[in-house]
């Protein structure tokens, strides 16, 4: 009998090419879309790429939805999915003085109750059959904050620490718990996150309107980054290796990046962020101007 997956936010990027991709290798694939319409498209695609998958509506942010979907999964196979690939998430772009309460909920409520949440409902079936897989998209911004994104790195940390805890958690019942954290590839949240900050920039009412265009431009800059691929890759080897890693770090920037927020002074590591999204004084030659904006963004 084919592994069950259920796969969030799979109808564009991450989500779509992970669901595509383990629907191809023999996975029976729920791959999980907001509306009907979208689910539509969905299944329409995977009829074009002559791989067969069931769309399940959800709402990461709704319990109830959540709760209705893990159980229709539940009716139809072994009591709930074999894995869980929790992709789906939203942008928050602006200075967290600028970012509403009403806003900050909603992010936190997509990209780290909702994860939460599934792993909560899926867990008990994986415990009793002995095995199981959850895996978390992160990205560099859980490791890289950037100002006018601290919302969004803020989430995505979070949903890294509890990943780290599920993973010692869930350990003795066979469960494996794994990260991927990526960067450096197209995605559309980039673009509805720039749309964001040009609204603000726009509104008059913040202080930070003029950082918001150094921003806005880094963002739309990563229409022009290749495809997820690496991401898709990283999933599928933590669904599949018998042993698999704690933790994927896909890309030479994330490693990079990562790093070097992580042991570089506060001071330095400032300032080559402000340079790489055009913000304050400017660098004095181009070889720092490339490294800041190649590896200090956390996109």
């Amino acid at each position: 009998m084919a592994r069950s997956v259920m796969v969030t936010g799979a109808t564009s990027g991450v989500g779509l090419a992970t669901a595509l991709r383990l629907a191809g290798a023999g996975y029976e694939v729920f791959a999980t879309a907001r509306s009907a319409e979208k689910a539509e498209k969905l299944d329409a695609l995977a009829s074009e790429r002559g791989v067969a998958l069931r769309t399940v509506l959800l709402d990461v942010a709704d319990p109830g939805s959540c709760q209705e979907a893990v159980d229709r999964i539940a009716r139809q196979t072994d009591g709930g999915p074999w894995g869980l690939v929790n992709n789906a998430g939203i942008p928050l772009a602006g200075a967290v003085e600028d970012v509403d309460d009403e806003a900050a909920r909603r992010l936190l409520e997509v990209n780290v109750l909702g994860p939460a949440r599934l792993a909560r409902l899926v867990l008990p079936a994986m415990r009793r059959r002995g095995e199981g897989r959850i895996v978390n998209i992160s990205s560099l911004g859980g490791r890289v904050t950037a100002p006018g994104m601290g919302w969004y790195c803020g989430g995505k940390a979070a949903l890294g620490s509890l990943n780290h805890a599920l993973r010692m958690e869930a350990a003795p019942s066979g469960v494996r718990v794994v990260l991927i954290h990526g960067a450096g590839y197209a995605s559309a949240i980039w673009e509805r996150a720039a749309d964001d900050l040009a609204d603000l920039a726009a509104s008059g009412r913040s202080p930070h309107a003029e950082i918001y265009r150094g921003i806005e431009e880094a963002l739309r800059a990563t229409a022009q980054l290749p495809g997820p691929e690496p991401i898709v890759r990283a999933v599928h080897r933590a669904l599949t290796a018998e042993h698999p890693k704690a933790c994927y770090v896909v890309g030479a920037k994330t490693r990079l990046g990562g790093a070097a927020d992580l042991l570089g002074p506060y001071r330095l590591t400032d300032h080559l962020k402000r340079v790489a999204l055009g913000i304050g004084e400017p660098a004095r030659n181009r070889l720092v101007e490339y490294a800041a904006r190649r590896w200090c963004t956390p996109w």
